[in-house]
Order: C-alpha cells, then structure tokens, then sequence
C-alpha cells in the first residue's frame, strides 16, 4: 500500500509548463552549441578525404561524393610524421609528469595556512602570471645554461602553471584536515600523508590539470620552433607545418617528397589538422569522469 501512494505521488510531481519551456529552450540552445563545435571538425575531416574537384565545388559538406586518401598518402609518405608524432608524444608525457610533479609539490605546502611565508610565496606566484622575462632574455637565459635544442628546456621551461598551481591549491584545502590528523596520530610523516592520503584523494584535479598540461605540450607549436635546431627532435606540429608547405609549393629544407599525383593543399592541410588533433582527443574520454569535478571543485575557494 504504501508503495503504491509514493508511486501515485512521483506520477503527481510534473514540471510547471514554465519549467518544461525553460528546459527545452536550454536544451536547444545545449544542442545548437554543442553542433556548431562538432560541424567543423566533421567538414575538416571530410574534407581530408575529399577530391579537389569537390572542395573547389562545394562550400560545405559532412560525406564526401568521392572518397581520396592522397592527402593521407602525402602526409606518411616520407615517414618523417611517425618520428615527430613520437617526439610530440614523448614530450607530453614526460613534460606533463614533470608538471604534475613540481605542481602538486609546490601546491601542497601552500595550501597550508600554517605555513610561514605563504602570502609572499602566493603573491610570487601571482606576479609570474602578470610579467614574464620576455622571448629575447628567456631564449638567451635557455642557450646560457645550455638546454638550447633539448626537450628539458622545452619541459623546465615551463615546470609549473601558477594557475593550474593555484587550482590544485585550492583543492588541497578543501580536504577534511581530520583525515591528516588522523594519519599523523597513526605515525604518517608528512610525505606519508601526501603520496597516500592526499594524492589518491585528489584524482579528479590532477586528472583535469593533467589533461591542461598534455594538451598544452602536444599543441606547443612557438616553443619547438624557437628551441629546437635538430631536425630530428621536431615535434609533430613542426613536421605538419612542413608538410603543408610543401604541399602549397613552398621550397623547404630537410624534407623532399616523391609522390606522383600531389592532393590538392587544402586537402592536405585538413588532413594535417586530423594528424594532429585525433591522438590527444582519444585521451579526453578517459579523464571526462573527473575533468568537471576537478576544475569546478578547485575553483571554489582562493
């Protein structure tokens, strides 16, 4: 009987006709959104495919008539994309955990309240997010201290987000400090506390700020091209800027292409821009989980 009336009371609980207008103007405009960010990454990857006949004919189109794989051909021809897709990989990997490392040790200590000195070490922090050294100081301050043409330049360079820092922060002092009290009355040092307390329970931000620094290396274009001299250390962005070059008639050094037929260039340009969006966006469904819950739930409280 009595499951019978909590039934007969769900059935009873509908939406106004306010809130069921308000809900489906939201989720139109969600829709209308989410379809105008989609659309032009469906032409770009059509278009990757498509003849030039085609892309000359046709302003806008989701399915190719004639599907060419030349523009592919083109860009795997010489095999110089594989190594800078290795390269780029390497240094999102590396780079990212070198990130993370120096982000949340750093973050851990001022989200403290405790700790002396920590207005002035947050107002340093802030400071580096309004005033930089400039390209010329930092190109020469990299060849000084000799990581010119290394990925370590690439990587120290830029250790440490201060906004990322600060989210991180911000996260950290969200935590129940009963959890540590707890852990130091069972016998656990500081870095006891932070590798198996605080780390695993923070897996939401330091899988969104994770995601921010990956995203950040991977499309690091300006920094490869400034500091990297060796052909052979050129990250996929270098290589894809190459190629897309060539294709449009432009003479350049280190890369000579034999192929009979050449697609047309902007074939090959959106083709270059599926090379090198596709790998670092099959990573995102792995970290949607906690992605929003880790920006939203550091961003609180400063």
């Amino acid at each position: 009987m009595a499951e019978q009336v909590i039934r007969s009371n769900k059935n009873k609980i509908k939406g106004s006709k306010t809130d069921r207008v308000t809900n489906i103007i939201i989720y139109s405009v969600a829709g209308l959104a989410g379809l105008g960010t989609l659309l032009p990454f469906l032409y770009v990857l059509a278009g990757s495919f498509a003849t030039e006949q085609e892309l000359t004919e046709k302003a806008f189109f989701i399915i190719p008539t004639v599907i060419s794989t030349n523009a592919y051909k083109y860009i795997f021809e010489t095999g110089e994309i594989f190594n800078g897709l290795k390269n780029s990989i390497f240094l999102t990997v590396v780079g990212t955990a070198v990130n993370m490392f120096f982000t949340t040790t750093f973050a851990y200590p001022l989200a403290k309240s405790h700790l002396r000195g920590r207005k002035f070490f947050l107002n340093m922090v802030i400071i580096t997010m309004l005033f930089n050294g400039g390209m010329i100081p930092t190109f020469l301050w990299i060849k000084e201290i000799g990581l010119y043409n290394s990925y370590a330049g690439l990587i120290l360079m830029v250790a440490i987000s201060p906004f990322n820092m600060i989210i991180v922060k911000n996260f950290f002092q969200e935590l129940p400090a009963e959890l540590e009290e707890a852990a130091r009355i069972d016998g656990c040092n500081d870095l006891q506390i932070f590798t198996k307390i605080v780390l695993p329970l923070s897996k939401p931000v330091i899988a969104s700020i994770s995601l921010f620094y990956a995203v950040g290396h991977w499309n690091n274009y300006f920094g490869p091209m400034i500091y990297l001299k060796d052909t052979h250390k050129e990250t996929v962005q270098i290589v894809l800027r190459r190629i897309v070059l060539l294709a449009a008639g432009v003479q350049a050094d280190g890369m000579d292409f034999d192929i009979m037929g050449t697609p047309p260039d902007k074939a090959v340009k959106m083709a270059a821009t599926v090379v090198a969006t596709v790998p670092i966006l099959i990573v995102y469904p792995f970290v949607q989980k906690y992605f929003t819950k880790g920006v939203m739930v550091g961003a609180v409280k400063g």
